[in-house]
């Protein structure tokens, strides 16, 4: 991977890391908090971990601490014809803030916020709730959940409306999840 296609991903994915992780809270809320006025501080450009299958994982490290994160993009994308942004699915640790086990799903369109978006990983379905472009868990417990599912299971499929238009769902593989999650937890010191 060049430095350019690195920055340009660090930049996308620092885009939303700094966002207060709306899982941080034990009791679920209906819609996200608004997000406070000062931003969190910049973790600095991303350094690759390693990749494993369709997952890569990242550190940034500044300061403040360490944002360790793993990225990974749909395999199958059904209607394909929608015209998208980057669409990836993320899980991240904060060391500044404490916080393990973020799970964020980027649909690369403004999703419809009334609509819940619906995440299954084999047997198991969680419901996330729309922000702008994203699907967020509603708890940590939640967020965690998802994570130890996503590491065992073969395929995930997120399912979401946006505010326009029909809906869209997509698979992501799951090759390499749980190797992906292995080297953020370590960059991180998280323990399963």
């Amino acid at each position: 991977m060049t430095a350019i296609r690195l920055l340009v991903l660090g930049v996308i994915c620092a885009a939303f890391l700094p966002q207060p992780a709306p899982a941080a809270t034990k009791e679920p809320s209906p819609k996200p908090a608004a997000a406070p006025s000062a931003p969190a501080p910049d973790p600095g450009l991303a350094k690759p971990l390693g990749s494993a299958g369709s997952w890569t994982a990242y550190m940034a490290q500044n300061k403040a601490g360490k944002v360790c994160y793993l990225v990974g993009q749909p395999a199958k994308s059904e209607p394909g014809a929608m015209k998208r942004k980057t669409v990836m699915a993320t899980v991240t640790h904060r060391t500044e803030d404490q916080v393990a086990n973020v799970v964020s799903f980027d649909e690369g369109y403004q999703l419809n916020e009334d609509d819940d978006v619906a995440l299954e990983v084999g047997k198991d379905k969680f419901t996330l709730f729309a922000k702008d472009d994203s699907a967020w868990a509603r708890t940590s417990d939640i967020d965690k959940q998802i994570v130890t599912a996503l590491a065992r299971e073969k395929a995930a499929v997120v399912k979401a409306n946006p505010k326009k238009g029909h809906g869209v769902v997509d698979t992501y593989s799951l090759a390499g999840f749980a190797k992906a999650l292995a080297l953020i937890d370590k960059a991180c010191d998280v323990k399963r």
